[in-house]
């Protein structure tokens, strides 16, 4: 009885811990091809193609932007994006720093995003994207662009 009671808990355990642990680690081929979303759609725009900028985004996708503007769907997106594109503000970048899995299908990139050269001076911010895998591959399903905030001290 207490061997049963033991295997009762270590199932039990296990089974907590697996519903707990982190979603399964990234393939390097997913890896590759979430980066690489997030580099065409950065040519896209430096080039300003509006049909190359819209196939990486699936028809829901939003967009929240450093300004506080949120383009929501597809349309509003890419139009908001090369209209931002076509203001003198230098070339931009992102750089991925992380891409992780929250579920087999969704995939998280991280990532510095600078504009440099601009008349206003180099602009630094982060970027998120969200993505979706559809039956043609990775697509944005959202994008957040964020300035980031001055450290603050800790409270004594």
């Amino acid at each position: 009885m207490r061997m049963l009671a033991g295997v009762v808990t270590l199932c039990a355990l296990t089974g907590t811990l697996a519903a707990q642990a982190p979603a399964s680690a990234i393939s390097s081929a997913d890896d590759k091809a979430v980066r690489d979303v997030v580099r065409r759609y950065i040519d896209g725009r430096e080039a300003r193609d509006a049909k190359a900028v819209a196939a990486l985004f699936t028809a829901d996708a939003d967009q929240l932007v450093s300004s506080g503007e949120w383009r929501q769907g597809r349309e509003q997106v890419v139009t908001g994006s090369l209209a931002s594109s076509t203001q003198p503000g230098g070339k931009r970048s992102i750089e991925v720093e992380r891409v992780r899995l929250v579920s087999k299908d969704v995939a998280m990139a991280d990532g510095r995003y600078a504009i440099t050269g601009g008349e206003g001076g180099d602009r630094r911010m982060w970027s998120t994207f969200v993505m979706i895998r559809e039956s043609g591959g990775w697509r944005i399903a959202a994008i957040r662009n964020m300035l980031p905030a001055p450290a603050t001290p800790p409270a004594k």
